[in-house]
């Protein structure tokens, strides 16, 4: 029969349709046979020896062969970085300037790898930067919100082949972003304790959704997940915001982000993807209550009618066979 279970940290309500429910091999699409990628493109602006294209970085990584990650500022930027974010009100309309940051992190100097594929080394270089720009970007005054994303494929937005990641520092908080504090205020002040390691805990509890468990982080698939192997990514250690991350726990993401983005990329025939990092205000400091996380969400369906009518989501997938399905993939080393 199927269910409708409740999300605790987003209050999202799903139906998990057991009656139509989809086994997790069935889920892979098949994918038309492309041309090989190249590793060097000449018209790519962030292909290696191809730099004048994207003269000024906001940061870069380097070793003694030239640079592994490089950040940029994005070519159509959705926020301008100059001015200031005055509230303009008009009756009901409320309107701002569109100040802040957009980047882009160029992941590889090489045009055909894809993060599933990189050795940690690399991961590690590009969560580095990750952490370098947030760092200096919760300086500016006008941001509130640092959101720091990847696009791959193009039913998840990408419009450029080359292995590159975002970054957006936005003048006021999300919506998503401030109901997932709302919530774990709200659970905090009835229970005294974080919703989100609580959630941990009975996950980690309950082993029936665990795709991967490191010595820092839990990969996992929530219990009300929107869509099928939707993936959570928590740090074991509570921390609130993503720069809280410490140098060891840097490299244990690596590998847990690489082995994660690894199952998908096998077990599902290298589905389209979004991840982000869910991260606390940056006008806000340290808190009890808020965990920071990485989402992973595989394309491998569309919101339908019933989705935009109802604001809730049928996901035709079992979160714990999808989590037993990745869990016991074998990743070719």
């Amino acid at each position: 029969m199927p269910q409708i279970r409740l999300n605790l940290i987003t209050r999202d309500w799903v139906i998990i349709a057991t009656e139509r429910a989809k086994r997790p091999h069935e889920l892979v699409t098949p994918k038309p046979l492309k041309t090989a990628v190249p590793s060097y493109s000449p018209s790519c602006p962030f292909c290696a020896g191809n730099e004048e294209r994207t003269p000024i970085e906001c940061g870069r990584i380097s070793d003694a062969n030239g640079w592994k990650v490089r950040s940029v500022p994005n070519k159509f930027p959705a926020l301008a970085t100059e001015g200031e974010p005055t509230m303009h009100l008009q009756g009901v309309y409320r309107s701002m300037e569109a100040v802040g940051v957009h980047e882009v992190v160029i992941e590889h100097p090489r045009h055909d790898l894809t993060t599933a594929l990189l050795p940690v080394e690399d991961v590690a270089n590009i969560i580095f930067m990750y952490r370098q720009r947030y760092q200096e970007i919760s300086k500016d005054h006008r941001v509130r919100a640092i959101i720091i994303f990847k696009n791959h494929g193009e039913r998840a937005g990408t419009s450029l082949e080359h292995p590159h990641s975002q970054i957006a520092a936005t003048p006021v908080v999300p919506s998503q972003i401030r109901i997932r504090i709302e919530e774990a205020i709200r659970f905090f002040d009835d229970t005294g304790e974080c919703l989100f390691c609580r959630t941990l805990r009975e996950e980690l509890a309950a082993n029936e959704r665990i795709v991967f468990k490191s010595e820092y982080f839990v990969a996992f698939i929530p219990y009300a997940a929107l869509s099928p192997f939707h993936i959570w990514i928590f740090p074991l250690r509570h921390s609130s915001s993503f720069d809280e991350i410490t140098d060891v726990e840097l490299w244990d993401l690596a590998l847990t982000l690489k082995t994660v983005l690894a199952k998908l990329y096998y077990g599902l025939n290298n589905p389209d993807y979004n991840y982000s990092i869910r991260s606390l205000p940056t006008d806000s400091f340290a808190k009890d209550y808020f965990h920071w996380y990485i989402a992973v969400v595989p394309r491998l369906g569309i919101s339908a009618g019933f989705e935009l009518g109802s604001g809730m989501y049928i996901n035709p997938a079992l979160p714990e066979e999808s989590a037993k399905y990745l869990s016991d993939l074998e990743i070719p080393l």
